[in-house]
């Protein structure tokens, strides 16, 4: 099912990010302005033009007027969704549609986070359902433990499989300058590190950082007269299947099972054609669910699949060439990283860990715990057609 999705009419025309690792003294709004300005900056656009705004603010019910306000506009469309680090691939289906039907000229969808910095009270996800909470998990890494469990009883997923994912973030971490963490990491390093929820380490849990990112988009006929080349949006598609890991219909399939094939469908592609694939990588078994349901390997294969430095550098497919939240970025939500990572390797633009001649990416965005999925199909001007 496809939904009429406006393929290649919309574009992406700016992208930035700042203050990745630590910035300490500026606030987390602080941080999605100066995100955005720089986003503007890249695109060619003036703050003045923005008449959409969409963003997530970590620690503020008000954060889609907040940001509003900081940045002085006043904008026909505002969107401040809680589907958690998949938001920001939910706002580019949002926006494609709005800028589409006419409802809107510019989108700016930005985010800014510190809490690594200026952590605040009650970092994470404190509410718990009164069905897990007697079992005193760990919110939100039980959850994605338990997802581990399950794949590794059904199909002997191990736990050096898991580690590879690791590896590998690292690996491509190591060749981008803007990573937080660039340290050599092994796999019996992951293994040998601090359990946290069984059977996940402290290695196999993403990072906890400060960050901003910010995204433009425009229609596509005023994309060819922006500052960088326009990055089409081919395909965009959502999908929620729970809020609770308890009432996950099942533990190895996420919602990127049914967003996947229609974002696929909608962009006229299939896994085999794509050149970059950003997956969100809270923890090591995500990436290994996303391949699965995304289709790139069958279900079950996810391990097997990451073996080897597959997925690494080198390797047969380019995924989270910027490190992912394991060892790039992850300040509360790392949803719009994954997009501006995706547009820097189609525009040829990632430096050394630039992937020889990418023109179709996608971006997978994974919110709460393993809850909202949404997937984002993108292309350079020359794979749009």
């Amino acid at each position: 099912m496809t939904h009429g999705f406006p393929r290649g009419r919309a574009a992406i025309v700016g992208a930035a990010t700042f203050g990745i690792g630590k910035c300490p003294g500026i606030s987390a709004v602080d941080m999605a302005a100066k995100a955005a300005l720089l986003a503007l900056a890249d695109a060619g656009i003036s703050l003045s033009e923005v008449d959409a705004l969409y963003t997530s603010a970590p620690y503020e019910a008000l954060g889609g007027m907040e940001l509003a306000e900081y940045l002085g506009l006043t904008p026909e469309i505002t969107d401040c969704n809680r589907t958690g680090g998949s938001a920001f691939e939910v706002y580019v289906q949002q926006a494609a549609l709005a800028l589409d039907a006419g409802l809107i000229d510019c989108a700016l969808i930005a985010y800014g986070s510190n809490p690594a910095s200026n952590p605040p009270p009650g970092v994470g996800m404190t509410r718990q359902s009164p069905w897990e909470a007697p079992y005193r998990p760990l919110a939100p890494i039980s959850s994605y433990a338990l997802a581990a469990s399950r794949h590794m009883h059904l199909y002997g997923t191990t736990r050096e499989q898991l580690a590879e994912v690791a590896v590998a973030a690292r690996q491509w971490a190591r060749l981008n300058p803007e990573a937080a963490v660039r340290d050599p990491l092994t796999v019996d390093e992951v293994l040998g590190a601090r359990m946290v929820s069984d059977p996940l380490t402290v290695r196999d849990c993403c990072l906890f950082n400060d960050g901003a990112a910010a995204i433009v988009m425009v229609r596509a006929d005023r994309a060819r007269d922006c500052a960088k080349a326009p990055i089409p949006v081919l395909g965009a598609a959502h999908a929620v299947t729970h809020r609770e890991i308890s009432s996950m219909p099942d533990l190895t399939v996420t919602g990127a099972a049914i967003s996947g094939p229609q974002a696929f469908a909608q962009a006229g592609l299939v896994p085999a054609d794509i050149d970059v694939v950003m997956l969100y990588d809270a923890f090591t078994i995500t990436p290994i669910l996303f391949l699965e349901d995304l289709g790139f390997c069958p279900k079950g294969e996810g391990g097997r699949f990451v073996s080897g430095g597959h997925i690494a550098p080198g390797g047969g497919l380019a995924v989270n060439t910027n490190g992912g939240g394991l060892s790039c970025v992850h300040p509360g939500m790392y949803g719009l990283f994954l997009l501006v990572e995706a547009v820097r390797q189609l525009r040829g633009a990632a430096g050394e860990r630039q992937i020889a001649d990418a023109h179709l990416a996608i971006a997978h965005g994974n919110g709460g715990v393993l809850s909202s999925e949404a997937t984002v199909v993108l292309g350079s001007a020359q794979a749009a057609g």
